[in-house]
């Protein structure tokens, strides 16, 4: 399942936005679902609102941070965790072409709904775009 959201620039928008659409997905998914996330998600209140939520979270950790990683050894120790930080570089080439190809770099609309609109035609394209990919050329 993938969903897109755009919210208000904060210290937390992106981490709260998370929560919402993982809720929502672990809701529809039968078994516990992984997330893989940067290190800016890495704080206790979003691993253990993912722990709530039947998510384990792969979040890269932050080690640098006053009283280190929210992240502990009995998640990091699995070769799911690296698959998963493995995987999540894959997901930041869909905002590399957004910013390139997408125009989403710079937003040329004026409102969240508009540029909401704009982020998620966005995506869209790169989906079709990344189908044409995955099924090949024809011979």
């Amino acid at each position: 399942m993938a969903n897109a959201q755009v919210t208000q620039a904060s210290g937390t928008a992106e981490r709260d936005a998370a929560v919402e659409m993982l809720a929502d997905a672990a809701q529809l998914a039968s078994a516990p679902i992984t997330v893989g996330a940067d290190k800016n998600y890495d704080t206790a209140g979003f691993v253990a609102s993912c722990r709530a939520n039947r998510v384990t979270p792969h979040v890269a950790q932050n080690d640098g941070r006053a009283g280190g990683s929210a992240i502990d050894a009995r998640t990091a120790r699995w070769a799911g965790y690296a698959i998963s930080q493995h995987k999540r570089k894959c997901i930041e080439q869909v905002f590399g072409w957004g910013k390139t190809v997408g125009r989403i770099r710079q937003a040329t609309y004026r409102g969240r709904e508009r540029v909401e609109q704009l982020f998620l035609l966005t995506q869209a394209a790169y989906n079709l775009t990344r189908m044409r990919t995955l099924a090949g050329r024809p011979a």
